[in-house]
C-alpha cells in the first residue's frame, strides 16, 4: 500500500529527472484535472436534469465516492471503499427502502455521480494542496444542480477537510458539524502531515468552516468563544494535544464512557440554527469493533449500530452534506459485514437528506 500512495511522487520525480521541461508536466496535469471535472460536472448534470424533470424533490442525496486513503497514518485500504459500498448499497440480500421509508429506486431521493479519479490525478504528480482543491471543486459541481446534495464515499477521513470548506463556501458561510468517530482528528499536523486524517478537523475549525462540530470526549459541554457550542461525537481514542484542541477551538466533546448519561442530549439534537445547515460526517470506526471489524484503527468500546441509527433518526436539521469513511476492505474479513454496516448508514443518511 506505502508504494501505491508514493506512486505519484515517484512519477513527478522520474520526469524531473529526465529533465521533463516544468511546463510541459503542468500541462499534462491540466488535462488530467479538467477531464476528471468535466465528467463529474456532466454526471451530475444528467443527474440534476433528471430529478428537476421528475419534480417534487426539495433535496436529493448524491453520492460522490471520493477513493483517497494515502493521508492515513496505519493503513491505506479506504482507497477501496467506495465500490465496496455502492454493492452492498444494491445488494440483492436487501430491499431498497430505507428505515424511514425513502426509496433509494427513485432517483429524486438517490442518484450517483460517480468518483473522483484520485489515483489517476496523483500518477499525474499532482501534490495535496491541488487535490484538496480538486475535490472540493467536485463538491461544488454537485451542489450547482439543485437540488443534488452532497453524500461523500471515502476515503480517509481527509476528504473531510475540503468537502466541507466546499459546502461552506457554496453556501456562504459556516455549518454545524455532526462528527462520529472514534477519534477526534484535530491534531495540528499528525506525524508531520497537515492533511492526515488525523488533522481534517483542524482544518476545518482554522478556516472557520463550522460554528458547532459534534464530538464525543468530556461529559459537560464547552462553549466556544461566542457562547456557542461546538461538538463532537463517539470518541474514545484522544491523546493529550487531542484534548488541548479540542479545547483551543471550543469544541464540545463527549466521551464514550459517558454515553448513558448522555444519550438523552445526544438522541436529541437540533443543529443549525443561525448558519447555513448541517454536514453529517461518520467514520465507521465510531461503532464498536463487533458491529464494523473493517476498519484500519480498531477501537473497542464504541457505540452500537443502533444507537447511531437513533441519533441520525431524531437529529432535527437542514442537512446539506455527509460523508462516510474510513471503512477498509482489506479488514473486512467477515463475509462483507463491515460494507453492509456502511451502505445502511448511507441509506439512512440520504433519509435525512432527502426531502
Amino acid at each position: 500500500m506505502q508504494s501505491i500512495a508514493r506512486k505519484g511522487i515517484h512519477y513527478l520525480q522520474r520526469l524531473n529527472a529526465a529533465n521533463v521541461p516544468a511546463d510541459l508536466i503542468e500541462k499534462g496535469q491540466k488535462r488530467v484535472i479538467d477531464a476528471s471535472l468535466t465528467l463529474i460536472r456532466e454526471r451530475a448534470k444528467l443527474k440534476g436534469e433528471l430529478v428537476r424533470a421528475l419534480g417534487g424533490a426539495k433535496a436529493s442525496t448524491s453520492l460522490l465516492g471520493v477513493p483517497l486513503g494515502h493521508n492515513s497514518s496505519f493503513l491505506q485500504g479506504p482507497a477501496f471503499a467506495p465500490p465496496r459500498i455502492r454493492e452492498a448499497i444494491w445488494c440483492g440480500s436487501t430491499n431498497a427502502t430505507t428505515e424511514e421509508g425513502k426509496e433509494l429506486n427513485d432517483p429524486r431521493v438517490l442518484t450517483d455521480v460517480g468518483d473522483v479519479p484520485v489515483q489517476e490525478i496523483r500518477d499525474c504528480g499532482v501534490d495535496d494542496d491541488r487535490l484538496m482543491n480538486i475535490i472540493g471543486e467536485s463538491v461544488k459541481l454537485v451542489m450547482e444542480e439543485e437540488p443534488l446534495r452532497p453524500l461523500i464515499l471515502g476515503g480517509d477521513h481527509s476528504i473531510s477537510f475540503p468537502v466541507v470548506r466546499a459546502v461552506s463556501e457554496k453556501l456562504g458561510g459556516p455549518l454545524d458539524i455532526l462528527h462520529l468517530d472514534a477519534h477526534p482528528d484535530i491534531y495540528h499536523a499528525f506525524e508531520g502531515n497537515k492533511y492526515s486524517h488525523a488533522s481534517s478537523f483542524a482544518r476545518i475549525m482554522e478556516g472557520g468552516y463550522a460554528r458547532r462540530l459534534l464530538q464525543f470526549l468530556l461529559a459537560e459541554p464547552k462553549t466556544d468563544r461566542d457562547g456557542v457550542a461546538t461538538s463532537q461525537v463517539g470518541i474514545r481514542s484522544i491523546t493529550k494535544e487531542g484534548r488541548e484542541q479540542g479545547k483551543k477551538f471550543g469544541v464540545e466533546q463527549y466521551e464514550m464512557r459517558t454515553f448513558s448519561r448522555d444519550r438523552d442530549f445526544l438522541e436529541n439534537l437540533k443543529l443549525g440554527e443561525g448558519v447555513k445547515g448541517v454536514y453529517i460526517s461518520l467514520d465507521v470506526d465510531s461503532l464498536d469493533p463487533a458491529f464494523a471489524p473493517g476498519v484500519s484503527h480498531i477501537e473497542p468500546g464504541g457505540l452500537s449500530f443502533r444507537d447511531i441509527l437513533n441519533i441520525l433518526h431524531n437529529l432535527q436539521g437542514n442537512i446539506v452534506g455527509a460523508d462516510v469513511v474510513e471503512f477498509n476492505p482489506q479488514r473486512d474479513t467477515v463475509d462483507g459485514m463491515t460494507a453492509m454496516v456502511a451502505a445502511k448508514l448511507v441509506r439512512e443518511l440520504t433519509a435525512k437528506i432527502s426531502k
